[in-house]
């Protein structure tokens, strides 16, 4: 019998300028809080409600949370197109879409410190949504979700950017 053990993701470290400076485990990089990379894909459907989803309770961050982007942390080595590609696809089985890239980001609170692109892209679904990570979602009008963050948990990442994106329309 063969036992196949997992290899530990390794991700990209960078400092506060988002210069990359290490790569680590996922684990390391949330036991010491390191800032890293990751990307963000807002999917809007043909009447510009944007895809909600409800992340799964075993999440290392924001378990059960409701979040406005599909992504991810990126890996070491990989660009945030690449990441926005492969987040989109792992996550809601959506491939060969285009992406446009919107702005970067800098979060932190408590529990997390990312530098995060931001991608929009278009897409009606269905989606293929991976039961590892999402729970649960649902297109929504963006002024609903703005109603609804005030009283259930929503990424306040997601958030954050969202309220960005829609008060710098140029971007």
């Amino acid at each position: 019998m063969t036992i196949m053990f997992s290899a530990p993701e390794i991700v990209q470290i960078v400092d506060e300028h988002n210069n990359e400076i290490a790569a680590v485990s996922r684990r390391i990089m949330r036991e010491q809080q390191l800032i890293h990379r990751a990307s963000y894909i807002l999917v809007f459907n043909q009447a510009d409600e944007l895809f909600v989803q409800q992340r799964t309770l075993t999440k290392d961050i924001y378990p059960g949370f409701y979040d406005i982007a599909a992504g991810g942390v990126v890996q070491a080595g990989e660009s945030y197109e690449e990441s926005a590609r492969r987040e989109l696809f792992e996550e809601l089985g959506v491939a060969d879409t285009p992406l446009d890239p919107c702005f970067d980001h800098y979060y932190a609170d408590d529990n997390n410190r990312v530098w995060g692109r931001i991608f929009r892209c278009r897409h009606d679904g269905p989606f293929i949504l991976q039961k590892e990570e999402v729970q649960d979602g649902a297109f929504m009008p963006v002024d609903r979700i703005f109603a609804m963050h005030t009283r259930e948990n929503f990424t306040p990442d997601g958030i954050e950017i969202l309220k960005r994106l829609y008060e710098e329309p140029e971007r």
